[in-house]
């Protein structure tokens, strides 16, 4: 749910209507009388919703069957995700929608607000999901990740020392799990290598290191992040053959295209992991989903200050007094204006200052 009852509260109390599909809350244990009670109007039925509503407020991508209800000049607020989805791209620049990502929302230092919450919380699940998958009735070899005294712990690779690689590490050190991290920056590592006190090993990310580390991880996470753009294959196929049978792969890049070569498709919450050549491979997309009400809150955090400014200038203005929202702004009135997706799927990149 992209909003709390609070965030509602907040919105109505700056003058703004606020329509909530009846039951959207559900999942993250808010009940729609909860969000009667901050104002909010509740519809049965989403294609109303969908026609009488300015700024459209998600969590995640839009489904398939929501693209025939989005009209032009709408803008659409939530994680886009567009340069591994040519699909959904194509939508939002035929229906000319200001699609504004949280994904690339950035700001002047690199930080990705947005995008933030949500790599903690996957981060952090990774190591959960990844230690549950190793134990032996769900395919896995059967070890216990932080061991015990006299029985060797496991090793945790983890490719990527951003949000997600350091919340990953804070989770496996917390268990008792050999950590290594892989980044290409030597600053980041220096950095990590700090803050935890030398608990764990680091390495520059290159083709031989990645190799290395895969072949004796038994738990290997992908956590490699190019704001915007497709997520590159940094562990290749022929370095996942030479993993131990029953490892465990947890690809937390799978939103923006995996960086394993052999996670071949994204997978569900249902079915969450598939073996190939041995070993357990999971790419759920939207890993935070499994625990939304942690989540909501998390992202609300972020995203509703941002999200009064859009209300109460108008998106134009809000995108071009705030830089940082203007970096999010990944299509408009039927244009790419985020330049790693127009790179990845072959459209032309407009600067959006010359058209707001």
């Amino acid at each position: 749910m992209g909003l709390t009852p609070g965030g509602v509260s907040e919105l109505v109390g700056n003058g703004h209507n606020v329509l909530v599909e009846k039951d959207a809350g559900i999942g993250s244990g808010f009940e729609d009388g909860q969000y009667l009670e901050a104002g909010a109007v509740i519809l049965d039925d989403k294609r109303e919703l969908f026609n009488q509503a300015e700024i459209i407020v998600k969590v995640k991508e839009p489904l398939e069957s929501e693209y025939e209800l989005f009209r032009p000049g709408q803008t659409l607020y939530t994680y886009l995700h567009l340069a591994p989805n040519l699909a959904l791209t194509e939508m939002l620049i035929e229906k000319r929608i200001t699609g504004i990502a949280y994904e690339t929302v950035q700001l002047a230092n690199g930080q990705l607000p947005l995008l933030a919450p949500m790599s903690e919380v996957a981060g952090r699940m990774s190591v959960q999901i990844g230690a549950t998958l190793l134990q032996k009735y769900n395919g896995g070899m059967g070890i216990l990740l932080g061991g015990i005294p006299g029985v060797s712990s496991a090793e945790v690779v983890i490719v990527g020392g951003g949000v997600v690689g350091t919340n990953a590490a804070k989770m496996a050190i917390g268990l008792g799990a050999r950590v290594t991290v892989l980044d290409v920056s030597k600053n980041r590592l220096v950095y990590l290598d700090d803050i935890f006190g030398g608990r764990i090993s680091t390495l520059i990310c290159n083709e031989s290191n990645v190799a290395q580390a895969v072949k004796k991880a038994d738990l290997l996470i992908g956590a490699v992040l190019v704001a915007g753009a497709k997520a590159p294959k940094i562990v290749k196929e022929d370095m996942v053959k030479t993993m131990k049978k029953g490892a465990v792969i947890v690809d937390v890049a799978i939103d923006q295209g995996g960086s394993i070569e052999t996670i071949d498709r994204v997978t569900t919450h249902d079915k969450p992991y598939y073996e190939k050549y041995g070993v357990i491979h999971y790419s759920v997309a939207n890993m935070p989903g499994a625990v939304p009400r942690t989540s909501t809150f998390a992202l609300e955090a972020a995203t509703l200050p941002y999200l009064v400014q859009i209300a109460n200038k108008g998106v134009n203005r809000a995108l071009l007094e705030d830089p940082s929202l203007l970096a999010g702004l990944n299509t408009y009135n039927g244009m790419i204006t985020c330049e790693p997706v127009a790179v990845n799927l072959g459209f032309d990149y407009v600067d959006p200052k010359q058209y707001l």
